[in-house]
């Protein structure tokens, strides 16, 4: 691995099935969703979801989905962007493909304009807490889905 080699392709018709065969360890299913249910989620929420493969060189090790400008509450008052999806494949975990991911999510969300970046995650010690702490979110005392929201600040 290469930081250099590193990098997020949009999902085409010629990547799809390296997208589909990304799958993160058996004890981390319950935790994120698998990348088909992401892509269908996306095909139903187009200009918000933003699905993307990264590859480290023409290699597919993981799969991720931001979520872009979404009303938070469903009523009109919070908008937010973050990330909605991280799969990474099981036997690449713990190469650096997970920060890159947030890195590269962090800078679109920039590019866009964001100043804050949202994630949520699954408590627990089974949990991917520690790895978003590590990269600087910080729970901000909401719950979605019975998971913890973390935010982080852009500017």
């Amino acid at each position: 691995m290469t930081e250099t080699g590193m990098r997020l392709a949009e999902i085409t018709s010629g990547n799809l099935d390296a997208a589909l065969g990304i799958a993160v360890r058996p004890d981390q299913e319950h935790a994120v969703a698998p990348v088909v249910k992401s892509l269908a989620e996306a095909y139903v929420h187009p200009g918000i979801a933003w699905p993307r493969l990264i590859l480290d060189g023409d290699r597919p090790v993981g799969f991720l989905m931001a979520f872009l400008d979404i009303d938070w509450y469903e009523n009109g008052g919070v908008r937010r962007s973050g990330l909605w999806r991280l799969n990474i494949a099981a036997g690449e975990q713990g190469r650096g493909y997970g920060r890159f991911a947030v890195e590269s999510v962090a800078e679109e969300l920039r590019r866009r304009g964001g100043e804050e970046f949202y994630v949520t995650w699954h408590p627990g010690p089974d949990g991917p807490e520690n790895f978003y702490l590590g990269l600087g979110f910080r729970p901000n005392g909401e719950t979605s889905g019975g998971q913890t929201v973390g935010v982080m600040e852009l500017v």
